[in-house]
C-alpha cells in the first residue's frame, strides 16, 4: 500500500510517499513562500522524481493540527481533493506526534512546542524508550510557564523541538534542568515522520472518508474568538 502524506501545519511545506517497507520519496520546502504557491508543484515534482502517478496512491494523509490555521486548511483541502477525486481513504496525524516521531530513538521525555502566540505554546508530552514513542500528556495549548512547571517535575532527559524553540527554548533552558534542544534539521515538521504514523494507521484500519477528515485546531482563531464562527 502506498500513502501520500502532506504536512503544511507550519512554515515548512512537506510531502512524502511511503509504503509498508520504505520511504519512497520526500520533498521539504522550508522557505518563505506561501503554501498555496509551493505545495502542489512540490507534490508534482515528487511524483515525477519517484516515477509514480497520483492514481497509484492507496490513501492520502494530512497533518491535521495544531498549527497555522491557513496552512492546515490548505493541506486538508489538498488531501481531501485527491481523496475525493480518486475515491481513496484518508488518514490524519497530529502535528505534535509527528514531531515527536522525528526522534523516536531518544530516551526520555520528548516535548514538541509550536508557537501559539500570546505567550502560549501548542504542546504534548511524549515518553520515548529508544524504540517507540508514547503520548503521556494530550495535545493542548498552554502558557509557557505552565509547561516549564510541568517539565521541572520530571527527572528524565527532556528533548525540546518544534518552531516554538526559536522563541521559548532559551527561557526553558534557563529554568529547567536536564533539557536539550534538538538539532534544527530534526526539529522541524517532516511529512516522512507523519507518514510513518499514517501507514501504521492504514494497517490498523484507522482510515476515514474524506467527508469525515477534520482539523484539530485546539483553539479557535482570533477572528473566531472575536466575531464567532
Amino acid at each position: 500500500m502506498k500513502l501520500l502524506m502532506i504536512d503544511t501545519a507550519t512554515i515548512v511545506a512537506s510531502a512524502a510517499i511511503i509504503d509498508e517497507e520504505k520511504l519512497i520519496g520526500e520533498t521539504i520546502v522550508n522557505y518563505e513562500k506561501k503554501h498555496s504557491e509551493k505545495l502542489l508543484p512540490a507534490i508534482d515534482h515528487l511524483l515525477k522524481d519517484v516515477g509514480l502517478s497520483i492514481q497509484t496512491m492507496d490513501a492520502f494523509g494530512v497533518v491535521s493540527g495544531p498549527g497555522s490555521f491557513t496552512g492546515l486548511r490548505i493541506g486538508m483541502a489538498t488531501a481531501k481533493g485527491f481523496a475525493q477525486a480518486l475515491n481513496k481513504p484518508m488518514v490524519t496525524v497530529s502535528t505534535l506526534e509527528s514531531l515527536a516521531v522525528n526522534i523516536y530513538y531518544a530516551d526520555g521525555i520528548i516535548c514538541p512546542i509550536l508557537d501559539a502566540q500570546r505567550s502560549q505554546v501548542y504542546t504534548g508530552v511524549y515518553q520515548a524508550d529508544g524504540t517507540q514513542v508514547e503520548q503521556i500528556i494530550p495535545d493542548t495549548v498552554c502558557d509557557i510557564n505552565e509547561l516549564i512547571v510541568y517539565l521541572n517535575k520530571r527527572s528524565e532527559k527532556k528533548y525540546i523541538l518544534g518552531d516554538g524553540c526559536q522563541k521559548y527554548y532559551k527561557e526553558i533552558e534557563d529554568k529547567v534542568d536536564n533539557v536539550y534542544q534538538v538539532m534544527p534539521y530534526l526539529a522541524m515538521n517532516r511529512a516522512s515522520s507523519a507518514a510513518q504514523i499514517g501507514i501504521r494507521k492504514m494497517k490498523e484500519g484507522k482510515t476515514v472518508d474524506f467527508k469525515e477528515a477534520s482539523l484539530m485546531y485546539i483553539r479557535p482563531s482570533s477572528a473566531e474568538e472575536r466575531f464567532g464562527k
